[in-house]
């Protein structure tokens, strides 16, 4: 088995085609059709289904995966050490991240990492907390930004608390207030991230027993804020999702302080240009007086 036959069937899988696995890799779609062929006969079962909706994996596929991508990150890491040992900086680094960083943290980040770090390639993957966490875990990528709590197999740099407030219209008869308790909160309707974008709010209502009327569920910080400013409800969110909120929406401290405490969590054995990345997160949010925890 070689290499080259994992990393064709690795791309398959995840730009879920044939056709853009070959474009990635520059090789003709025979060649990648070849490739898994090749490999499906060495191994003696399936791996791929081919249909009108695209390429899935068979349950044997799945298990092979797993197995594949550990064997690519490892040859990635090998590589990148026999760099590091010579002098060279090569590699790719695999980011987890949701919207808020991605919008006011890595634009800059990203641009001076490449210029000092020009040989190492980044790529995002845009995810909830539960799945940039399980990506981690099984190697898909190599860290993430998170929200505590995180599993205690991952390791957690600590970056910021980010303070949790409310967002209402205008229009809401409690507009003028500067804070709103959470006996007010709970007689709202609350328009809520969905599964996966909510722990924070959870934790929140769980520590004050609030039960919640959750009047709409949603995963895009700006619809949530676009239905709180046409006064559908109200939200709690991050404050570094609030930048450019329009004028027509109050902003109101809770009843008590409560943040979201963000970091970029790893595994213990990451790659060294994953760890260049992430010492570079740290030093670029200290030198820019945005370290807070």
């Amino acid at each position: 088995m070689t290499l080259n036959r994992f990393e064709v069937f690795y791309t398959v899988v995840e730009s879920g085609s044939l056709t853009k696995a070959g474009e990635i890799l520059k090789i003709t779609q025979s060649g990648i059709s070849h490739a898994i062929s090749s490999l499906e006969s060495e191994f003696g079962f399936s791996l791929l289904t081919r249909g009108r909706a695209g390429i899935n994996l068979t349950e044997n596929g799945e298990r092979m995966l797993i197995y594949i991508r550990d064997i690519l990150t490892l040859n990635n890491r090998m590589k990148q050490e026999a760099a590091a040992i010579n002098g060279l900086e090569v590699g790719e680094v695999r980011i987890g991240t949701f919207t808020s960083i991605t919008t006011q943290w890595l634009p800059n980040i990203i641009k001076i990492f490449e210029e000092h770090h020009p040989s190492i390639v980044v790529r995002l993957f845009e995810g909830d907390y539960s799945t940039i966490e399980q990506w981690i875990s099984d190697g898909v990528i190599d860290c993430g930004f998170l929200s505590l709590p995180t599993q205690k197999s991952l390791e957690f740099l600590p970056l910021k608390k980010d303070r949790m407030l409310c967002i209402l219209s205008d229009k809401h008869p409690l507009h003028n207030q500067d804070n709103i308790s959470f006996n007010q909160i709970q007689k709202e309707s609350l328009i809520m991230p969905k599964e996966g974008w909510d722990n924070e709010i959870k934790e929140i209502f769980k520590e004050n027993e609030i039960n919640p009327t959750i009047k709409f569920e949603v995963s895009d910080d700006q619809a949530i804020i676009s239905m709180v400013e046409n006064n559908l409800g109200i939200s709690i969110r991050p404050e570094m999702t609030l930048s450019n909120i329009p004028k027509s929406i109050r902003v109101l401290n809770l009843e008590v302080e409560s943040y979201r405490f963000i970091g970029i969590a790893k595994k213990t054995n990451s790659s060294p240009a994953t760890n260049k990345f992430i010492d570079y997160v740290h030093s670029w949010l200290s030198e820019n007086n945005l370290m807070d925890y």
